[in-house]
């Protein structure tokens, strides 16, 4: 059974549906934490909820980046789940971490990387994006694909749209590719 710790930064919908495929049996393993670096972050109240450990770090401490790799290495865990979570990983936890560090982002990289992707492909006129999950590296956004899933632009389409409907995607796509890690 693989321990999952997951990071997260706001909404935590993303987290939310790995969450429900671990009840559903899905996913051979358990999240044990969800570090937030906001306060009021959702994905605290939805850990909470759930009966999850859920921790808030200061990232204006200025020993965050320490406190956060030895918290996150206390909990030994297989995989860390980066769910929204809206901070560039240090290389010393990338380095903690290899190959175990899993994010997912808003384009079929290595398209749009970094904020704002659906504004990007918008703006660029392409007709097909998506979303990648992705082991996560010392660089942003560049780490090796694990899985990709296409969302159509439509005419149309705004920011917002097109976000609803990549999440639509995401929420399929990172509950999948974690299900597929907890059986290796």
């Amino acid at each position: 059974m693989k321990k999952f710790v997951v990071l997260a930064s706001g909404r935590g919908s993303n987290f939310k549906a790995i969450l429900n495929e671990i009840k559903n049996g899905g996913i051979n393993g358990g999240i044990v934490a969800v570090i937030s670096d906001h306060f009021d972050a959702k994905a605290l109240e939805i850990a909470r909820g759930a009966d999850i450990e859920a921790i808030y770090g200061n990232p204006q401490s200025g020993e965050y980046n320490e406190w956060l790799l030895n918290l996150v290495r206390s909990y030994a865990p297989d995989y860390v789940l980066l769910a929204g979570y809206m901070r560039i990983v240090p290389k010393e936890f990338v380095a903690a971490f290899p190959q175990r560090i899993i994010n997912i982002h808003p384009s079929l990289l290595p398209s749009f990387k970094g904020l704002h992707a659906q504004r990007q492909a918008l703006a660029y006129g392409v007709k097909i994006t998506g979303c990648t999950v992705h082991y996560v590296d010392e660089e942003m956004d560049t780490g090796e694909i694990i899985a990709q899933a296409a969302v159509a632009v439509k005419d149309g389409d705004t920011e917002e749209t097109l976000s609803q409907r990549i999440l639509e995607q995401e929420h399929r796509l990172y509950p999948a590719v974690v299900r597929m890690l907890s059986e290796k």
